[in-house]
């Protein structure tokens, strides 16, 4: 099952996805619909209606979820991409979070206003379903309400003024989720995905999460060990190598750069960037 929010003429709304286009939910977002006692029924409920239809190709689509309590990120979780940095395998993640408003939708633009080293960093992103506090790898894969696709855009420049990265990682309306969420009952217990970014037509990242030091339910089982995990919250796994900071010379996305983040089988993510 696909879930969506879209942006409508006053506010958001959950939506299903269905061949018709996309059935609105009464819920302002995924997290919301996720929160919800019954949402698999009120999922379902809207598959068999035929009011509030709106076409996939006039479906506007907001991060997909819009106000997450927490937002966690692993940096340096892909095998290619460490060794890029020149920085060895690690025996513990290493953590960073985001604001709620960092968060953007597919097709926004991104507004790189004050940086000269905007970078690109494909990756998976975990949604989580149920709390999850002290959780082993069993519980965390279980609580997973599905995945999508993000874009961990970095301000570069800013990330190294200090040994702390958090400043280069949350600017406003600078991380891109979505486009929808594929609920993760769609897939088996340990699935694979193949995580490409482009910049403009060049192909620039490919990597499989497969190679994930840390896996989405390892991941969700150690933040869970200090900090609960509740429905909507969101755990973005690391990014393959290709990264600009990692070229020789580095390179950065400039001003009308086109980014697009695919996953195979979650969708893609298209943003421009602005100065």
């Amino acid at each position: 099952m696909k879930l969506a929010t879209l942006v409508t003429d006053e506010t958001t709304r959950a939506a299903v996805g269905t061949d018709s286009g996309w059935k609105l939910l009464p819920h302002t977002d995924v997290a919301e619909l996720l929160a919800a006692p019954d949402r698999q029924a009120a999922a379902e409920s809207a598959l068999d209606s035929a009011e509030e239809v709106v076409a996939a190709d006039e479906a506007r689509f907001a991060s997909v979820v819009t106000a997450p309590r927490k937002i966690i990120c692993c940096g340096l979780n892909y095998s290619d991409h460490i060794l890029e940095m020149g920085r060895e395998l690690p025996s513990h993640p290493t953590l960073f979070a985001k604001y709620s408003d960092a968060l953007t939708g597919s097709n926004e633009t991104i507004s790189a206003a004050g940086s000269r080293a905007v970078d690109w960093e494909a990756e998976l992103a975990v949604v989580v379903g149920a709390e999850l506090s002290r959780a082993d790898a069993g519980e965390a894969a279980s609580a997973i309400a599905g995945y999508c696709v993000a874009n961990d855009v970095s301000m570069r420049d800013w990330q190294k003024r200090t040994l702390q990265w958090f400043q280069g990682k949350n600017f406003t309306a600078s991380t891109p989720l979505g486009p929808w969420l594929t609920t993760a009952d769609e897939f088996g217990a340990e699935p694979s995905f193949t995580v490409e970014g482009w910049i403009n037509d060049e192909r620039v990242q490919h990597g499989d999460t497969a190679t994930l030091v840390f896996p989405p339910a390892a991941l969700l089982s150690y933040i869970s060990s200090f900090t609960t995990l509740r429905p909507g919250d969101v755990v973005l796994t690391g990014t393959p190598g290709g990264v600009g900071q990692g070229m020789r010379p580095p390179r950065f996305a400039v001003d009308g750069d086109v980014l697009r983040t695919r996953i195979e089988g979650l969708g893609t993510l298209t943003n421009t960037i602005t100065d």
